[in-house]
C-alpha cells in the first residue's frame, strides 16, 4: 500500500511540476525512504531532515522554541512549523512532517503511545492531522508513514 501511495504521489507532483521535502521525527527516515523507493523520485523529491531532537527542529527547521515549550514536540503546532520549515529549507512547494510517540515508553494520559501528528504544507497552506495507532514501535512508525502519505495524496488531489 505504501509503495502505491508513493507512486501516485510522484505522478501527481510531476503533473503539477511541484517538489516535495520531508521533516521526520519518530519515523526516523522511513517517510523519505518510502518516497525514494520509487524510481524517478529525484524528479520531485528534494530531501528531508530527521529532526529527532528538539534542537534540530529549532535550528534546522526554524520551529519556534516557544511552540515546543507550550505545545510539545508532539503537537499540531510543531508539525505545521516543521512542514513550513522543510519547504523553506529545501525550497519546495510541498512538505510532509511527522512527530509522534512510537513507544513503547514516552506516552502519558494526554499523549499516549501511538499518538502521531502529520503536518502537510502545499503551496503555503498548512494543515495538520492527529492519529493514534496501535501496535509495537515498528508498527506505529509504519502506520504513521502510510497514513501521512495517504493524507498528503488526499490533500493534493483535492485541489484539482
Amino acid at each position: 500500500m505504501t509503495e502505491q501511495l508513493a507512486l501516485e504521489i510522484g505522478k501527481q507532483l510531476i503533473s503539477r511540476n511541484w517538489s516535495l521535502s520531508v521533516a521526520e521525527s519518530c519515523t526516523g527516515g522511513l517517510l523519505g525512504g518510502a518516497l525514494t523507493e520509487i524510481p524517478g523520485a529525484s524528479g520531485y523529491f528534494l530531501g528531508g531532515v530527521i529532526a529527532y531532537d528538539n534542537r534540530v527542529k529549532i535550528s534546522l527547521l526554524n520551529v519556534p522554541g516557544g511552540v515546543i515549550d507550550e505545545f510539545g514536540a508532539v503537537s499540531s503546532q510543531t508539525v505545521t512549523a516543521m512542514a513550513r520549515g522543510a519547504c523553506e529549507l529545501f525550497n519546495t512547494e510541498c512538505a510532509i512532517s511527522i512527530s509522534g510517540i512510537a513507544g513503547p515508553e514516552g506516552g502519558s494520559a494526554v499523549k499516549p503511545v501511538g499518538l502521531v501528528f502529520t503536518g502537510i504544507a502545499v503551496k503555503g497552506t498548512l494543515r495538520s492531522f492527529e492519529n493514534v495507532f496501535k501496535g509495537n514501535r515498528q508498527e506505529v512508525r509504519c502506520q504513521a508513514v502510510e497514513k501521512s502519505l495517504s493524507l498528503f495524496l488526499e490533500t493534493i488531489t483535492q485541489d484539482r
